[in-house]
């Protein structure tokens, strides 16, 4: 038995199986490359994808808009966008108002307007503090926002904070309990039940 080489015969279907299986793997990944020329294309109909050329045309191209465009404050609530429209108008021609509102549709008290030549920025700024229903308006000239950029604002300090000693236990164990507090009886005379 020690010399004897033992010989398994594999099974005819093993052939069979075989080809089977490098069958479905072909499959499987001809599926699979289907699915990421799909998830390609819907990232780049959804604009998620966004080389840095087109970011930075896009940035470019709102710093102009912005350019042309001024922030108007203290806009009263019943204000149309065809009234803050005609009252600009004098200024160049106006291409677009905006009135900010909040998520329940009412308006915010401010607005922007675009105006088609960044000239009229200027004639737009003359008409700060101008009246509109009885508001006085205040007009600048807008600015562009930053991605990523918020202002930085330090915490307020709280009035009525106590400062807190660095060396005091930060734990204070009331000698009464947790959330006892000593009672201050009248002089009366003894009762049972105190």
């Amino acid at each position: 038995m020690e010399g004897d080489d033992v010989v398994m015969a594999a099974p005819e279907s093993t052939e069979a199986d075989l080809d089977d299986m490098k069958r479905r793997l072909k499959e499987m990944e001809d599926e699979a490359a289907a699915l990421r020329e799909m998830q390609a294309k819907v990232e780049k109909e959804m604009g998620s994808v966004q080389d840095p050329a087109s970011a930075a045309t896009s940035q470019a191209n709102r710093e102009e808009v912005d350019s042309r465009s001024i922030f108007v404050g203290n806009v009263d609530y019943s204000c149309t966008p065809e009234e803050v429209q005609q009252h600009f108008q004098s200024c160049g021609t106006v291409n677009r108002v905006t009135i900010r509102t909040d998520k329940y549709g009412q308006p915010k008290g401010y607005a922007y307007v675009e105006f088609l030549e960044a000239e009229a920025v200027q004639e737009a700024l003359l008409l700060n503090e101008s009246e509109l229903h009885g508001r006085q308006l205040k007009v600048t000239a807008k600015r562009t926002n930053i991605p990523g950029m918020k202002q930085y604002r330090p915490c307020r300090s709280n009035p009525f904070m106590q400062p807190r000693d660095p060396f005091m236990a930060p734990y204070f164990f009331s000698p009464y309990g947790y959330g006892k507090v000593p009672r201050l009886r009248m002089a009366t005379r003894y009762s049972p039940y105190y």
